[in-house]
């Protein structure tokens, strides 16, 4: 009676180990693609690219098409918008600056760049992938879920461009600013001596 099951938990056992050191991997050259911020953004185009030529291509799957759409919508405004919304949370913590007089405090996104490519990434490898069963090319008139989602992309960042307005931050990073202080002191008192 002692020998039942164990042969079951034998079998399980490296197949734990092998997910585990599989994800291990995985995980260790995600991470090494974290500072190379625009070689995975082009492999991501690319990507993007190749799932728009298969759906051309076969001429369906617009509703898996679609709910990318959808999906991708959602994480942009999760990528625009600040941490601590200063609308919908009251904190002590740092806020926005809403008048010019305000101390600066840096703008903190509530989906950072990285997981934010890395979901779009993955959501397309998920939509290519739903594109090999037949059961998910539901028959739909395209034009009408294009003609939607765009005005679902009007209205959304419309309401986000507002916000951005009344709030006072850009969710962007232009580079880093630079200041001609010293340099265009120093080069006003050098015409002043001559």
């Amino acid at each position: 009676m002692e020998g039942v099951g164990g042969d079951g938990a034998t079998v399980v056992a490296p197949l734990n180990q092998w997910r585990h050191d599989a994800w291990k991997l995985f995980q260790f050259y995600l991470d090494k693609t974290t500072p190379h911020a625009v070689y995975r953004w082009v492999g991501t185009v690319v990507l993007a690219f190749i799932y728009a030529v298969r759906v051309f291509y076969l001429q369906g799957f617009y509703i898996v098409t679609y709910g990318l759409g959808i999906y991708i919508l959602n994480l942009l405004i999760g990528f625009l918008s600040p941490l601590v919304d200063p609308e919908m949370e009251p904190s002590d913590g740092p806020l926005l600056p809403t008048k010019g007089s305000d101390e600066f405090k840096p703008f903190i996104r509530r989906l950072p760049e990285f997981k934010f490519w890395y979901s779009i990434t993955k959501a397309f490898c998920i939509a290519f992938v739903m594109t090999f069963f037949t059961m998910f090319d539901v028959p739909v008139f395209w034009p009408i879920l294009l003609c939607y989602w765009i005005v679902l992309f009007i209205l959304t960042m419309k309401r986000q461009i507002v916000h951005m307005i009344k709030y006072k931050y850009i969710p962007f990073n232009i580079g880093k600013q630079k200041y001609g202080g010293k340099k265009s002191a120093a080069s006003s008192s050098g015409s002043r001596g001559d």
